[in-house]
């Protein structure tokens, strides 16, 4: 009675788990047909995605592991969390990451971490930090790049993969017996291997070792589906793609930024037309676990759902003379949209900004004419177009 008791309370519960299996251009998985990442993607979808942010603009970011980790928690390109690279960290908390939203919910989900390099918790999501609310994750297996007694380096940088052993196993026991709301798992072995070798045989067999990895932690996930019949979401994706050779990657090259995205859950017409990017998995995640978040957040991210209903994409800023000119795609032209507009940016070091509206009007416009001096004179304006499922942010630099 007891056991039926808590499977009633768990059951059709959300809960969202995602993988990182760092440095795998999308050409290589789909040239090894990875077999875990077709199976979770077999009710859902498996597709392009990209990191980087725009070549040339203003949110340029680099193609790096630690980039891409905190343009994944924080929906944002690194103009705005500013992480750059994998050392000498200074990320601004001021853009939530997936787990302070997680936290600050009116029932504060439960969260777990297992990641061989501890930065990911210390310093990206900050935990324990003033700046992000004194966050807490529940279940932490990681510090493993500090343990050089359990794990003593090896050659190959062997001692990697055996963090990633663990972190999997860790990941697989942890979901199976206490089902977190939120987890992240991250797998870093394959940038290794591939930066020490490029593209070639011994590239492709850890990456299919790493999905033998993954394949414990998606099975502890349809342990907990069959068993507690609970609702979960998995995505698995990678922080960057390589260079020609395989050996590299930092750069704006089509290879570094063509990255991917698995997922077991339906995808929208967004995702499918390959329009996916890393900043997306933010707003996706919150999206399937109903998460509420705080306009003056939400209206800093940089993505849009790829899952569920969309109503506008792929918002454009021109001007002509001393006008603006917003354009974006409306998939629901009825739908009703409000344009907000701030001659600043003050959000970088507050964490608040004052917003002015501007209009409501129909999507199915697809466009926005606005008079720059009636917002004031500056060097750099910021756009949001606000509708019921979405928010589009768009920066002018003059």
């Amino acid at each position: 009675m007891i056991l039926l008791s808590c499977l009633g309370l768990q059951a059709g519960k959300k809960k969202a788990v995602i993988i990182i299996v760092d440095g795998i251009p999308k050409d290589v998985i789909e040239r090894l047909h990875v077999p875990v990442i077709y199976d979770i993607a077999r009710s859902g979808a498996f597709g392009a995605s990209h990191v980087g942010g725009e070549t040339g603009m203003y949110n340029e970011t680099p193609t790096i592991s630690a980039v891409g980790y905190n343009t994944m928690l924080t929906g944002v390109w690194a103009n705005k969390h500013n992480v750059f690279g994998n050392s000498g960290l200074s990320p601004n908390y001021n853009y939530w990451s997936l787990f302070r939203i997680a936290k600050e919910q009116p029932e504060p989900l439960t969260t777990a971490i297992f990641s061989g390099w501890s930065d990911n918790r210390t310093v990206l999501i900050g935990e324990g930090k003033p700046e992000t609310g004194n966050l807490k994750i529940d279940y932490v297996f990681d510090g493993y790049d500090h343990d050089e007694k359990n794990f003593p380096h090896k050659e190959r940088d062997m001692h990697i993969f055996d963090y990633d052993e663990r972190v999997s196993r860790d990941a697989e026991k942890c979901i199976k017996e206490n089902g977190p709301d939120l987890s992240w798992v991250y797998l870093w072995y394959t940038d290794d291997a591939s930066h020490m070798f490029g593209d070639g045989s011994y590239f492709d067999e850890y990456i299919l070792k790493a999905g033998e990895q993954i394949a414990r932690v998606w099975n502890a996930v349809q342990y907990r589906q069959r068993n507690f019949g609970e609702d979960w979401m998995i995505v698995v994706t990678t922080d960057h793609g390589r260079t020609v050779n395989g050996h590299g990657h930092g750069g704006q090259s089509a290879r570094e930024r063509a990255t991917w995205i698995a997922t077991n859950q339906k995808v929208n017409k967004y995702f499918k037309e390959g329009k996916a990017s890393m900043v997306d998995i933010n707003p996706s995640v919150c999206e399937f676990l109903g998460l509420n978040v705080p306009d003056q957040v939400a209206w800093e991210r940089d993505g849009i759902p790829f899952i569920g209903k969309t109503q506008i994409s792929d918002l454009q800023v021109s001007t002509y003379d001393r006008e603006v000119i917003l354009n974006w795609k409306a998939t629901d032209k009825n739908a009703r949209v409000s344009v907000y507009a701030s001659p600043k940016d003050d959000y970088k070091t507050t964490g608040k900004e004052a917003w002015k509206h501007l209009a409501d009007i129909k999507a199915g416009e697809e466009e926005f004419r606005y008079d720059l001096d009636m917002i004031g004179q500056s060097g750099l304006y910021k756009f949001v177009v606000v509708s019921e499922h979405e928010s589009l942010g768009r920066w002018l630099v003059m």
